[in-house]
């Protein structure tokens, strides 16, 4: 990896029309956002890992500070936009984290641009959706469109994407003040473009040309990315390996930080 042109900044990127926040130093890390989210659902990690590497986050197109084009978005084009970020940060190569959306960009731009991507973890991920995770896909376009307002399709959204635990102990309730708060809300335009594109990824069959070591990692709570969809994963990508934490479901790197952390650390010691 070479060393990076910029770091310790937050706010657009060149021409690029992507909002990127890039903190500390050494080895890159590239941070990939699932559907909805800004860089900001990253900030245990940029916080973690900053005191060893340089840690990158950015808005996908359509969410936050990062417009969404006129011709909408596709996985390869936000794949390139991934790669797009490291070239101008003055990166050759990055060890890449994806969640959710995330992991389906993570597993393009391992595809795409095989020279950028050091590693994968890849988190509440798939590389076909079955037919369960299409339907909950078109329950969450349903909602998009026919909740009474923002708050009320949160509260139904996180169902899916929390634990009971972070329901019942007050962290959804932070989660969903913090996300009414921030200033650069998504549009319904933005999340149903992202969802359209989500929906159509279908990498199966070209995962196994996938060389990077790969660790998948799957919440055994997780409704909508279960453990059987990251083994499918696992099993597609040589060498491959699948840790499933228990207790948890789709978001483990925010409900659970320090464990999740430390499980990244210790595929990257391996």
């Amino acid at each position: 990896m070479s060393a990076a042109a910029v770091t310790n900044f937050a706010g657009p990127l060149g021409d690029t029309g992507l909002w990127v926040d890039v903190r500390g130093t050494g080895p890159a890390v590239l941070l990939l956002a699932g559907l909805g989210d800004p860089a900001e659902a990253w900030e245990f990690q940029l916080n973690a890992f900053s005191g060893e590497r340089t840690v990158i986050a950015f808005d996908n197109r359509g969410v936050g500070r990062s417009a969404l084009p006129v011709d909408g978005v596709s996985i390869a084009s936000m794949a390139d936009d991934a790669a797009r970020v490291l070239e101008r940060l003055g990166f050759e190569s990055a060890d890449v984290i994806g969640f959710s959306g995330g992991g389906v960009l993570a597993q393009e731009l391992a595809l795409r641009h095989t020279e950028r991507v050091a590693s994968l973890v890849l988190v509440g991920t798939w590389a076909r959706p079955d037919e369960y995770l299409r339907r909950t896909l078109a329950t969450w376009r349903w909602m998009a469109t026919s909740a009474p307002d923002v708050r009320a399709f949160l509260e139904s959204f996180f169902l899916w994407v929390y634990t009971a635990r972070a329901h019942a102990d007050g962290f959804v309730d932070a989660v969903l003040d913090a996300t009414l708060e921030f200033p650069f809300p998504q549009s319904a335009e933005g999340f149903l473009a992202q969802l359209d594109a989500f929906t159509e990824h279908d990498a199966l069959d070209r995962l196994g040309a996938i060389a990077v070591p790969t660790l998948v990692v799957a919440g055994a709570e997780d409704l909508i990315c279960p453990p059987r969809l990251g083994a499918e994963v696992a099993a597609t990508i040589s060498g491959a390996r699948l840790v499933v934490m228990p207790g948890e479901a789709h978001q483990p790197f925010q409900e659970s930080p320090d464990a999740f952390n430390a499980l990244v650390r210790d595929f990257w010691g391996a």
